[in-house]
């Protein structure tokens, strides 16, 4: 037994030294304890203890600390933008047929110091569960946005630990400008529904998001082919999520805009099928264009009220 706890301890030490003794000093950085249980407490408040909590409860009205948390979020997701653009040499990143760029050490503290902040962004992200729980909207703590964050805090912490470098500066640039946008629009959305004409842009943030896990992806793949100082292990890891996100955003995609652009057509059919016949094309066009025609008075009657 003795025996087994000191292996066990051997190799929890091993995982608990990174690449760099510097980063193992900073905060949540010493070991994989801190994050792990970080992580674990957000699964559990977000799936069972909160869910609990707000049973019989009324929705918690948020919306001047919604509109805050999202300007922060704004504001530290262009300072991200801003940092890492100017600390890293971008260019010389992507045209580089080598993968290290020589650096100083301040230099390389200075990449690193900003991969830790962009690490800590993703624990602060946690907190965009916190509040659907909180607002009882539970229909919105999807599995894929449960899994986006839990597994984009795990990935950040694991690169800075065991992989920082050049590598990562690339992804943080593209994934803190979406933040940029997505948050602008969570901000603007909390303002209240006098402001919802100016959100028509929704539908496009998830197309964006697809596009950045595809620019992503092609890059770790280059990464990969280049042979690059960084683990395969890590290197496979990530591109693989990265897979997984584009199925699941891209799901999520069809499943929301494709399938309303066709829900008077399925509707037609349902009732149709209802009555024992089979509807033809013309009387799935009509479905279509009904539909135009009540989404059209229904605009009709908000302008109205709205005068």
């Amino acid at each position: 037994m003795t025996t087994y706890m000191r292996e066990i301890n051997e190799r929890y030490m091993s995982l608990s030294k990174g690449v760099d003794e510097t980063i193992d000093s900073w905060f949540l950085m010493n070991s994989p304890g801190p994050v792990f249980s970080i992580v674990a407490l957000y699964l559990m408040i977000v799936l069972k203890i909160g869910p609990t909590f707000m049973k019989n409860r009324q929705p918690y009205q948020l919306k001047k600390i919604m509109v805050a948390y999202n300007a922060f979020q704004v504001c530290y997701s262009i300072w991200m933008c801003r940092t890492s653009w100017r600390e890293s040499r971008i260019t010389d990143t992507l045209m580089s047929k080598k993968c290290e760029i020589h650096r100083t050490r301040e230099q390389s503290l200075a990449l690193y110091s900003g991969a830790w902040f962009y690490f800590f962004s993703k624990i602060i992200d946690l907190l965009d569960t916190c509040f659907f729980v909180l607002r009882k909207k539970q229909n919105q703590v999807t599995f894929l946005h449960v899994y986006h964050h839990t597994i984009t805090a795990l990935f950040s912490w694991m690169y800075l630990k065991y992989a920082p470098g050049e590598q990562g500066v690339v992804i943080g640039i593209l994934n803190s400008g979406v933040h940029i946008i997505m948050y602008f629009y969570y901000m603007v959305a909390a303002m209240g529904p006098q402001y919802q004409k100016y959100l028509w842009w929704k539908k496009y943030m998830t197309s964006i998001q697809l596009i950045q896990f595809v620019l992503i992806m092609a890059y770790m793949v280059t990464i990969a082919l280049k042979g690059c100082n960084m683990p395969k292990t890590l290197t496979f890891f990530f591109i693989a999520n990265t897979m997984i996100f584009l199925y699941l955003f891209g799901n999520f995609y069809k499943r929301t805009y494709k399938t309303k652009n066709g829900g008077a057509t399925k509707a037609a059919i349902q009732a149709a099928n209802g009555l024992g016949c089979i509807p033809s094309k013309a009387f799935l066009s009509q479905g279509d264009q009904m539909k135009r025609l009540i989404d059209n008075n229904n605009n009709t009657i908000k302008s109205t009220k709205a005068e």
